[in-house]
């Protein structure tokens, strides 16, 4: 396992972008928002999502193989990026429990609240040990967080199938997890400490009920200091899988700040990013992923999803299927928009 995970560190730093002496010229011209740009791009796409959707890592099952082993890539990207990590180590272990109810011959759904887990020992139930992966960016404003989200965990392998038995997850959710370590890289890029500190989580658990941030919410000290949240969950493919769509993006965000679909348009217009979106403000955005827990306790949110097709939940969401392009150009649309909730009052 220690090989393969070396293997991975070689591999992302040997595909990352590498500035030559001529270009690094040019970027002492270019604003801080315009260096990180210039770091995203589709062969660190390729790279990141290649390896976490490869069939070694068996579908990267919450609390499984496959899954720890996602964990542990992701954590040593951000160190090779020099990354801080936000507590003692990039990990934020936790428990999952469910009950079994004899009467009905099945499963309660998994809890992270330490009080239902308390109750479920008491009787016969399942354990799973999952760790969110969590990096920072120290802000000058100490009191004040911004947090960008995306899981890193899919639905692993069903062995009943016959043929292709490993659910894969590129677009589900290996294509967020490239966006959100490709902006790790694009603010580090920037040379500038941002006005807020920055949180770049990894949650681990979405699959089985939200569980990470679920976790990360109950349990992070600093909540109350949360100004911001940016969701990722599915970016890369094309709705119902129509050609038609391939610029195609909902962005759902906070109704009551409209600002945030306000930077969008700005943005778009301002560096040409091929793009179309489709604008959702919602009182509380809510449903379906991690911004779930954010929008609950009221947290602004920015949520980018591409919406449903046929590869949702099946073995068929494959690397093959993805429109880099279209996770380049949501990769940046974000890093910008993440750039100012870090940055700029809303």
């Amino acid at each position: 396992m220690k090989k393969l995970l070396l293997y991975a560190t070689m591999f992302v730093c040997a595909c990352s972008l590498s500035i030559s002496s001529a270009d690094a010229k040019k970027t002492k011209e270019l604003t801080p928002e315009e260096k990180g740009l210039a770091t995203i791009n589709k062969r660190s796409a390729q790279s990141f999502v290649g390896y976490l959707a490869c069939d070694e890592l068996e579908g990267r099952e919450a609390g499984k193989r496959g899954g720890k082993i996602a964990g542990a890539y992701i954590a040593s990207v951000l160190y090779e990026m020099g990354l801080e990590p936000l507590f003692d180590s990039y990990y934020q272990p936790f428990e999952a429990h469910q009950q079994y109810i004899v009467q009905r011959k099945k499963m309660r759904g998994l809890k992270v609240d330490p009080d239902t887990i308390m109750a479920y020992k008491n009787y016969v139930h399942q354990k799973y040990e999952m760790r969110n992966v969590l990096a920072k960016i120290e802000g000058k404003r100490k009191d004040e967080i911004v947090i960008i989200g995306t899981h890193y965990d899919h639905l692993g392998i069903d062995p009943m199938l016959e043929g292709d038995q490993i659910y894969n997850g590129a677009d589900d959710n290996a294509s967020g997890v490239s966006a959100g370590l490709q902006i790790a890289r694009a603010f580090l890029a920037t040379g500038v400490q941002p006005e807020r500190t920055v949180i770049f989580a990894f949650w681990d658990g979405e699959e089985k009920g939200l569980l990470g941030s679920d976790h990360f919410t109950r349990s992070f000290e600093h909540m109350d200091q949360v100004k911001g949240y940016l969701n990722f969950d599915m970016i890369g493919r094309n709705m119902d899988d129509d050609p038609k769509n391939d610029k195609h993006v909902t962005f759902f965000f906070t109704e009551s700040t409209p600002t945030f679909g306000e930077w969008l348009k700005k943005d778009i217009e301002k560096y040409n990013l091929e793009l179309n979106p489709f604008y959702r403000p919602w009182d509380k955005p809510i449903g379906g992923s991690d911004n779930t827990n954010f929008a609950l306790r009221n947290i602004p949110i920015m949520w980018y999803h591409t919406n449903g097709h046929s590869g949702y939940h099946m073995p068929d969401d494959e690397v093959d299927k993805i429109n880099w392009n279209k996770v380049v150009e949501i990769t940046k649309s974000s890093f910008l928009g993440l750039w100012k909730m870090a940055n700029e009052d809303f």
